[in-house]
């Protein structure tokens, strides 16, 4: 009776250690996969600066209220285009940022 009092004791002190490494692990991994998004994120608008002469047309396509000097100024710089969405499109920050989300994703292989 006696071991099992024992082994009972031993496997509730084991609980409490295994809860806590599972929870430790967890903000690294976040942190790992949001490192790892945005060296992505920053890797594609390094190739879209790049070739900005060539994206500019896709991005009139999508928003064609952007001039001409618009796109001269972003220069294939995210918060440029972001903030110039914004301005032409009269919205929210918020919204013109899900619209480049949006657009990120359906032309991640530029």
């Amino acid at each position: 009776m006696r071991s099992i009092a024992i082994l009972a004791a031993a496997a509730l002190a084991v609980l409490p250690l295994a809860a806590h490494a599972q929870t430790a692990s967890t903000p690294s991994t976040t942190s790992t996969t949001s490192t790892t998004m945005k060296a992505d994120m920053d890797t594609m608008w390094a190739k879209i600066k790049g070739s900005w002469t060539q994206t500019k047309g896709a991005v009139k396509e999508q928003w064609g209220k952007l001039t001409d000097n618009d796109l001269m100024e972003i220069e294939g710089r995210r918060e440029k285009l972001v903030g110039k969405i914004q301005t032409r499109y009269a919205i929210s920050h918020e919204q013109a940022e899900a619209q480049v989300s949006g657009w990120e994703k359906k032309h991640k292989d530029m």
